[in-house]
């Protein structure tokens, strides 16, 4: 009898996002917001665009290549490839087979899976299955590969703000250095009309923002308890945030991921609250008995349990949130940019260490699972992955455009959704080496992409 895979999860990642980007500050003042509304009512500092010569499926062949190149993997050892974005290009056609071209040129076309969607869930649906075939009696030895990609953009008004672009590549095998605890994962699906995008001629979702917001909630609570129920059953000892050295949730905007993290604590104050201190129990005991469904509207439970998590919430969740704020919403990227966030901040000091995360897609579909870090060796080790993430570098290389400049690239985009027979006026100049960028759609709607290498560069796909 073969033995079973141990500890499956992310061997490796790569993170992509657009160079071209906005300031929040600034999008308040050409808005006529009031000051602080998205830097402090959103939590948010910058939002990264694509321009015409970007979209999902260039983001994702940059983060792919880039992977396959960091962490020296032929494109011959992959054997499954899925892909979650939410970010429609096709209505048949997905998005893993424009990625086959960086494999097919290899000779490898062996490689099962295709894209996952449900809003910002996808990325983690890709995850669970590479996962779950990586633990099979299907697997054959390979690599798993994940992408979750999307550009989020929204019309013009309120939401707007809340948009953002890129795309995570992640390595899935057994040893991992990020391990998944898959035994213990709570998840909660729905039907709901929260967030959708029924237009198909437009990108443009319809959005009930208050009522998505307590559907975040309500699967946040779900998921969780899900997750302590099993943990109890398999170990015979009670889950709380104590557990928990790190939290990364789903980020539409920073500010719901403090209340979320509110929403946790208060969760262990009803059922697991050992680890509070006396004060924190007082101030949370006027809202036990409180309904449910009124508890997802109450500002002063909000408050109070935002007071509460606060003393947890800089170690626990402030390390995931530097990404996220600074990227904007990038839908089924968005809670792996918050687990890549953690390995730049705090990779010297994770080993042994245990992430929860909160996964949130509209619609709705969402699950809660944890990760157990390992240091490893080698080319697979958390030291290594951190700093072939080049997160640094990144962040200082944004491209910074005045809102005007934003508001003109989002009417262009509107007549690309969709278009065909047209070339990208967009200045390449603003692309970094080694961005994959949209060369033309011909009259079929076929799509051409091409590479910005650097100068010298040699072709670095090895097979």
């Amino acid at each position: 009898m073969v033995d079973r895979p141990q500890n499956v999860g992310i061997l490796a990642m790569e993170i992509y996002f657009p160079a071209t980007s906005v300031l929040h500050d600034a999008l308040e003042t050409f808005d006529g917001a009031s000051k602080g509304k998205y830097t402090i009512g959103l939590g948010q500092y910058r939002l990264a665009f694509c321009t015409d010569l970007e979209d999902v499926i260039s983001m994702s062949l940059t983060a792919v290549q880039c992977l396959l190149d960091k962490f020296n993997v032929a494109p011959s050892q992959i054997g499954r490839l899925e892909v979650g974005s939410e970010t429609v290009i096709d209505k048949s056609k997905s998005i893993k087979t424009w990625l086959m071209q960086l494999f097919q040129k290899c000779g490898n076309t062996d490689i099962e899976g295709v894209d996952s969607t449900n809003a910002c869930y996808g990325g983690t649906a890709a995850l669970l299955n590479c996962v779950n075939w990586v633990e099979s009696s299907a697997w054959d030895g390979r690599f798993g590969l994940v992408v979750a990609a999307d550009s989020a953009v929204y019309a013009e008004g309120s939401a707007r703000p809340t948009g953002g672009a890129g795309a995570v590549a992640m390595l899935i095998g057994p040893n991992a250095p990020l391990a998944l605890e898959r035994k213990y994962t709570g998840t909660h699906m729905d039907h709901v009309y929260d967030f959708y995008k029924p237009k198909l001629a437009s990108e443009y979702p319809v959005v009930d923002g208050r009522l998505s917001q307590s559907c975040y909630l309500k699967a946040l609570d779900l998921c969780y308890g899900r997750f302590c129920e099993k943990y109890e059953k398999l170990t015979g000892k009670p889950f709380s945030l104590s557990e928990a050295d790190y939290v990364v949730c789903h980020s539409p905007y920073n500010k719901l991921v403090q209340k979320s993290f509110a929403r946790l604590a208060y969760n262990d104050f009803l059922h697991r609250s050992s680890y509070l201190d006396g004060t924190a129990v007082a101030l949370l005991e006027p809202f036990r008995t409180l309904p449910l469904e009124e508890s997802y509207s109450n500002r002063d439970l909000e408050k109070v349990s935002q007071q509460v998590a606060k003393q947890f919430y800089e170690l626990k969740v402030g390390p995931s949130t530097l990404l996220p704020k600074q990227i904007g919403n990038m839908y089924c990227a968005s809670l792996y940019a918050g687990l890549a966030s953690v390995l730049h901040q705090t990779a010297g000091a994770l080993d042994g260490k245990r992430a929860l995360m909160f996964s949130y897609g509209s619609g709705l579909a969402s699950s809660l699972f944890s990760i157990i870090f390992r240091e490893g060796e080698g080319k697979f080790s958390l030291s290594h992955i951190a700093s072939a993430l080049d997160i640094n570098s990144k962040l200082g290389s944004f491209i910074t455009v005045s809102p005007e400049e934003f508001e003109r690239t989002m009417k262009l985009m509107e007549t690309r959704y969709g278009a065909n027979n047209f070339k990208p006026i967009a200045d390449s100049a603003t692309l970094r080496p080694g961005t994959f960028f949209l060369l033309e759609v011909d009259s079929l709607y076929r799509r051409t992409y091409d590479i910005k290498t650097p100068i010298g560069a040699m072709n670095s796909l090895h097979c």
